[in-house]
């Protein structure tokens, strides 16, 4: 009879910790009955931010109910309608003047999973609110071997002003510790790889010489997988090969991605490890959350697609002009158009993650089935700064709690605190109230 194996087995090997993926050699059973008992999978849960807000026509559907025909900006998630939920009415009331005057993009980015009004300040005296992410970090984190982890694809500043009299701290971040300490987002892919892969203890010579090197983790850990796999059956071996195989199509995209850096042109000036394509360096970060998710290295993650008020370009699409610059477009048809490509290739983006997680099995279901991805923004219209009738998509199942494949229009000013009440609900975080919430979104409920 085979032993079983524990849900935390690590690889291990010159100093690296390697996790993995959910095997059925992990997943308790009964011979006497004859049939499998499977481990519930844990419940993974994501919080993705975009900037500068949407066009609201092109985001929202005309209809509610599960009826409902998907808009242009949401075109790219057809395939995927029946694993999400479009939210239309959210808001975050705390993102707007309260008296404070201008600055509405640093409090969207701010308040948008914390539901807290932020000082306005370009000092050293930051006070936003605790994030949603970090609350389940707080309460479940130490169930995994990484409490939390944060992405974004452009650094920011956490000193100086940004917007208006805000700090660019406001601007640079969505995930907060504490009222007054973000927490720091990694962009370069390497350093988020071996974040999730190097072994929080590692020594420091280790780590320069695993550089060095350039060796692949799974060389690393080859003697200790080489005996794992001796105690597998034959879908555990193939789960195990599909994973190192990700595992090494991602650290060789990293590669080459740093060499590309390395070969460009002096005047580019590209931060060194950052791939220079747009759409490379984003589907990186999405294909290491699900990495992170799959080895169950952390169930919370938070993704800034842009910081606040982004002025990055879009050439990929045919747009030059900067995205926050277009943002104010005054009703101008052509810019209101070169937004709405922004947003739908930023949702194509989003659906290319999504893809991934439903396409990763996971005992008797898949990873977006056992996941809650809450992908949205805190304003609404650009051009308005509008902070209601926020653009909201919550996807996955939640472990089966969510019912899924519905456009739900709920009532006006509903604070988007109320969402994340119910989120901390399924991540195990015990809560009674989060940020300006009112109650629970009870819509979501299966």
């Amino acid at each position: 009879m085979t032993n079983l194996l524990k849900r935390r087995t690590f690889l291990q090997g010159l100093g690296t910790t390697m996790a993995l993926p959910l095997l059925d050699i992990m997943q308790p059973h009964e011979r006497l009955a004859s049939a499998a008992v499977a481990a519930k999978p844990p419940v993974r849960t994501a919080f993705i931010f975009f900037p500068n807000g949407v066009i609201v026509p092109s985001w929202t559907p005309e209809s509610t109910g599960a009826g409902y025909q998907l808009p242009r900006t949401l075109k790219p998630l057809e395939n995927l309608k029946s694993d999400i939920n479009v939210i239309s009415g959210l808001a975050q009331i705390n993102a707007r003047a309260l008296g404070d005057g201008a600055g509405d993009h640093a409090r969207c980015a701010s308040v948008y999973l914390t539901g807290a009004h932020p000082t306005k300040t370009s000092g050293a005296d930051i006070k936003a609110g605790v994030s949603v992410d970090q609350v389940a970090a707080q309460q479940v984190g130490h169930q995994t071997r990484l409490p939390s982890l944060e992405l974004g694809l452009v650094r920011g500043r956490n000193a100086g002003q940004c917007d208006s009299g805000y700090s660019c701290a406001y601007s640079s971040n969505i995930s907060w510790r504490t009222p007054s300490t973000p927490t720091a987002k990694e962009i370069v892919p390497k350093l988020a790889f071996e974040r999730l892969f190097g072994g929080g203890a590692e020594k420091e010579k280790q780590r320069a010489l695993h550089l060095k090197d350039r060796q692949s983790i799974l060389d690393l850990v080859k003697q200790d997988a080489d005996r794992l796999k001796k105690q597998l059956g034959r879908n555990d071996k193939r789960k195990i090969d599909e994973y190192f195989s990700s595992v090494r199509e991602i650290e060789q995209r990293i590669e080459r991605s740093t060499h590309q850096e390395k070969i460009k042109p002096p005047e580019m000036k590209l931060p060194d490890g950052i791939p220079s394509e747009l759409q490379e360096h984003i589907r990186l970060m999405y294909d290491l959350m699900v990495l992170a998710f799959q080895t169950d290295t952390t169930r919370i993650a938070t993704f800034m697609v842009g910081n606040a008020g982004s002025n990055r370009t879009y050439p990929m699409v045919g747009v030059n002009s900067g995205h926050h610059e277009l943002s104010h477009h005054r009703n101008d048809d052509k810019k209101m158009a070169d937004i709405q490509k922004i947003d739908e290739y930023l949702t194509s983006q989003f659906g290319y993650f999504l893809n991934r997680l439903k396409s990763t099995p996971e005992g008797n279901s898949n990873l977006l089935d056992n996941s809650m991805i809450c992908y949205g923004s805190a304003i609404s219209d650009g051009n308005r700064h509008s902070h209601h009738d926020l653009p909201i998509i919550l996807a996955g199942k939640g472990g089966g709690t969510i019912k899924t494949g519905f456009h739900h229009e709920v009532k006006k000013e509903t604070p988007l605190s109320n969402l994340f009440v119910s989120m901390l609900d399924r991540t195990g975080a015990s809560v009674t109230s989060f940020g300006d919430s009112t109650g629970r979104l009870t819509v979501i409920d299966s």
